[in-house]
C-alpha cells in the first residue's frame, strides 16, 4: 500500500478513476490518506467494464460513485459489495466514440434512413450493398473456430440460395487470412453437403430444440426452418451468390458493424456493447469461463441473438435469420434498446463535472 500511495502522491491527483477489478480497495485506502495529507477532497470513481457479470473485487461500497452497464451487474454490486443506490450510475459500457458517431448517423437501422446509411457505408467499404453481410470475428489474434464457421456459413448460405458477403476479421492471423484467400469454396460446399446429408436428422432436432433462454421470436423462426428442412425444401434451385472477404486487423470496426446484418463473435463485453450500440444482432460462439458467461445472458435475455458453439448449427441458424427480415428487424430493435453508444462521453462528463465542483470547493 505504501508504494501505491507514494506513486499517487507524485501525481497529486484531483480525481482517481478505476477501470480494473483489482484497483478498488488498496488504491482507495491510499487515496484517502493522500487526500488527508494534502487537505483536499479527491473523489474515487469506479467504471465497471464488465457487462453481464463481474468479479466481487469490482464492488467497493466506499467509492464515491460507480458506473455500471446492466441490471445484472447492479444486482451483483448490491448483493456482493453492498453498494448503495445513491452511488450507482447506470451508464452503459463505455465504448469508442466511432460507435456513437455511427449510431447517430444511422439512427434506427430498420428505417429507410437507417438502411440508406448502411448502404452508403457498404459502398465505402467496397461491400456489395445488395447482399446480406455477416461479420465474423474472433478477437485481435483471429482465434477460435473461425475457419470452420466460415466454411459452414459459405456452404449453408449457398445451398439455401442466400446472396451474402462474409467478412472475416482475421486480426493478426496472417495464415488464416491467406488460407481464406486461396480456399477452394466448391470443395467446401461439396464436403458440407455430404456431412449435412448424413447428419440431417440431428441438425433438424437441434433447430427444433428450444433453448432455455432463447427468445420466443427466434425459436419460432427456427421451428419454421426445421420444418422446412424436414420436408427436404431447404436446398434452393438457384445457389446463393456468396463471397468471402478476409480482413486483417480492423481499425474501423464501427463501420463494419454498421454494414453488417449479423455479427458472429465470442462473448467479449466490449464487442457485445459495440454491436448493441448500432443495433446489430449477434450470434455468440464462445465465452471465457467466469464473467464472460454473464455476457451471453445479456444477448439471450435481451432477445438480440443466440449462443451456439457448433459451426454447422451456427450456419443453419444464421441462414434462417437472414431469410426472415422481420426477425432481423425485431432483433435489431432489441439490440438498440440494450445499447448505450454515448456511455463513454456521459461518464467522462459526469466525472468532470463532479471533479470540477470539488476542485472549486478545495480552493476555499
Amino acid at each position: 500500500e505504501g508504494m501505491i500511495r507514494e506513486k499517487i502522491e507524485e501525481y497529486n491527483p484531483d480525481v482517481v478513476v478505476s477501470v480494473h477489478p483489482t484497483m478498488n480497495y488498496i488504491p482507495l485506502f491510499s487515496i484517502r490518506k493522500v487526500a488527508e495529507k494534502f487537505d483536499k477532497e479527491i473523489p474515487f470513481f469506479t467504471v465497471v467494464t464488465d457487462f453481464g457479470s463481474g468479479h466481487c473485487t469490482w464492488f467497493n461500497k466506499d467509492v464515491d460513485r460507480m458506473y455500471l452497464a446492466s441490471e445484472p451487474i447492479k444486482a451483483i454490486a448490491q448483493k456482493r459489495g453492498g453498494v448503495p443506490d445513491e452511488k450507482i450510475v447506470m451508464s452503459g459500457l463505455p465504448i469508442r466514440y466511432d460507435f456513437a458517431a455511427q449510431a447517430d448517423a444511422m439512427g434506427d437501422r430498420t428505417t429507410d434512413e437507417g438502411k440508406a446509411h448502411q448502404q452508403k457505408i457498404r459502398e465505402e467499404l467496397n461491400i456489395d450493398p445488395n447482399k446480406k453481410m455477416i461479420l465474423v470475428m474472433g478477437g485481435g489474434e483471429g482465434v477460435g473456430s473461425l475457419s470452420s464457421i466460415v466454411n459452414e456459413l459459405y456452404a449453408k448460405l449457398r445451398t439455401q440460395g442466400v446472396d451474402a458477403t462474409i467478412c472475416v476479421v482475421c486480426g493478426r492471423n496472417e495464415q488464416l487470412k491467406g488460407d481464406l484467400e486461396t480456399r477452394c469454396w466448391d470443395t467446401v460446399v461439396s464436403q458440407s453437403l455430404n456431412s449435412y446429408a448424413s447428419l440431417k436428422s440431428r441438425v433438424v432436432t437441434k433447430l427444433l430444440s428450444a433453448h432455455a433462454s432463447r427468445s420466443r421470436r427466434i425459436q419460432a423462426a427456427l421451428d419454421r426452418a426445421a420444418a422446412k428442412a424436414a420436408k427436404g425444401r431447404d436446398v434452393a434451385e438457384v445457389p446463393g451468390n456468396v463471397d468471402v472477404i478476409p480482413l486483417g486487423f480492423v481499425k474501423n470496426m464501427a463501420e463494419y458493424m454498421v454494414a453488417a446484418d449479423v455479427l458472429v463473435s465470442k462473448a467479449g463485453p466490449g464487442t457485445i456493447a459495440e454491436a448493441a450500440a448500432v443495433g446489430l444482432p449477434i450470434m455468440v460462439t464462445s465465452h471465457l469461463p467466469g464473467q464472460e458467461a454473464g455476457n451471453v445472458d445479456i444477448v439471450l435475455d435481451g432477445g438480440f441473438g443466440d449462443y451456439c458453439e457448433d459451426p454447422e448449427t451456427i450456419a443453419l441458424e444464421i441462414a434462417c435469420w437472414l431469410q426472415d427480415s422481420q426477425l432481423l428487424d425485431v432483433m435489431s430493435k432489441k439490440a438498440q434498446a440494450v445499447g448505450h453508444p454515448h456511455a463513454a462521453e456521459e461518464i467522462a462528463q459526469d466525472i468532470g463535472d463532479t471533479t470540477h465542483d470539488l476542485m472549486e470547493k478545495n480552493k476555499k
